[in-house]
């Protein structure tokens, strides 16, 4: 009776000798891989920063919507019946300022008819889109800015000439700080300079306008007195904020409360992030357009490192490695191929964040979804692209890989 020897079980590949096989191919051609990685890395990279630049600049949105306050409300003149500009009334600042939950009220007024000049030998039509417009004494604290150079207008510089420039209106004029005797020309006559604002995120009008006292505005360019824009304070809490809201433009022009446009502009700047927000994913499309070329360079490079180590393949069949084995240990070597361009993806990604958002002042915040995301993205593109040349590998005979030796 004749005994049979079991069959010999295949030895098992341990995870270590599994990345020792995947990395040989990237090891011997390291040019070759090093390109290939290259689509991964740039489509990873892109993710990241697209991302990370996102979630900086809207945590800075936030920030300086938090410092600016939430709790601020403008009053506006809107369109009479006629079509015209309407006119709020001159008690419409004291009238809201009466109203439960407003803690601040101030306001401008657009002197129309006047424009603001360097010197008198400026050409009358090179405006640079300035506004010359009366400003109460409490504006900039209201209205979210602060001074930058000289002073802002005080109970006896409001009765005088002086002006106080906007940040883009001072830009215009080409003056970036303040000297004694600094004059602008003003409605035909000087106005000297006593400040520069800097820029009110939440109130841009003021931003490009020349302002002055109520009284001085009066007395020497003949204004009404009427406000065109009023700004308010409320109690910070979104039920009293919404409250005022509602009775804002009855409050400001009870006979025309239709006349009176309402805005939070905080909201506005929300909007503006939003509308940023399509760019995101016009550059999150093109990271994912990369990837797929660096998975079609994957594919191709595993391709070609079949054809070329079918010796390999064949002296690793021969002494006794399955099927399963080398279409293993082929698919290993296209997802650490991949893995390796996500890795350096991710570091570049994140540095180019870093480098964007230190020059706007931000804090850099870089979500774990965007290298998370970045690096399962590059595994699962490398186990895609590796795929087919794996199970191509596996079924070489080893045969016929051996008769090229």
């Amino acid at each position: 009776m004749t005994r049979t020897s079991p069959a010999l079980a295949p030895a098992r590949l341990h995870p270590a000798d599994l990345a020792g096989l995947a990395s040989v191919g990237l090891r011997t051609r390291k040019l070759r891989a090093g390109l290939s990685a290259l689509g991964i890395a740039i489509g990873v990279a892109a993710i990241v920063a697209v991302l990370g630049l996102a979630r900086s600049s809207q945590s800075a949105l936030i920030n300086e919507i938090n410092a600016l306050g939430t709790n601020l409300l403008t009053v506006a003149n809107g369109q009479s019946l006629t079509g015209g500009t309407a006119e709020l009334p001159l008690a419409a600042p004291g009238m809201i300022g009466q109203l439960s939950g407003v803690t601040a009220v101030q306001e401008i007024g657009q002197v129309s008819g006047v424009n603001a000049y360097r010197s008198p030998y400026i050409p009358a039509i090179n405006t640079n889109a300035l506004t010359v417009s009366a400003a109460s004494l409490g504006l900039p604290s209201v209205a979210g800015t602060t001074v930058a150079e000289g002073s802002y207008l005080n109970a006896a510089t409001a009765r005088e000439p002086a002006a106080v420039l906007g940040a883009a209106a001072a830009q215009r004029l080409g003056i970036d700080r303040v000297w004694p005797g600094m004059r602008i020309w003003v409605g035909g006559m000087w106005f000297y300079v006593a400040g520069i604002l800097n820029p009110a995120p939440l109130a841009p009008e003021i931003d490009s306008s020349i302002l002055i006292g109520f009284p001085a505005a009066g007395k020497y360019l003949g204004f009404d007195g009427h406000p065109s824009e009023i700004y308010v304070r409320t109690r910070n809490t979104q039920a009293i904020i919404t409250t005022v809201d509602g009775l804002l433009a009855a409050q400001a022009n009870p006979e025309n409360p239709s006349q009176v446009t309402i805005s939070q502009p905080s909201s506005a700047l929300t909007a503006q992030a939003d509308a940023a927000g399509a760019f995101d994913t016009l550059f999150l499309g093109l990271g994912v357009v990369a990837l797929l070329v660096g998975a079609v360079g994957v594919a191709n490079i595993m391709v070609i490192s079949v054809l070329e180590r079918r010796q390999e393949i064949g002296l690793r069949r021969a002494l006794g490695a399955t099927k399963g084995q080398i279409r293993t240990q082929f698919l290993a070597e296209a997802i650490l191929l991949a893995l390796a361009g996500g890795a350096a993806g991710v570091i570049l990604g994140a540095a180019s964040t870093a480098i964007y958002a230190r020059t706007k002042g931000w804090a850099v915040v870089i979500p774990p979804e965007a290298w998370g995301g970045g690096l399962a993205a590059a595994v699962l593109i490398g186990a895609l692209a590796g795929l087919l040349p794996a199970i191509r590998a596996a079924r070489l005979s080893p045969t016929q890989a051996l008769w090229s030796l």
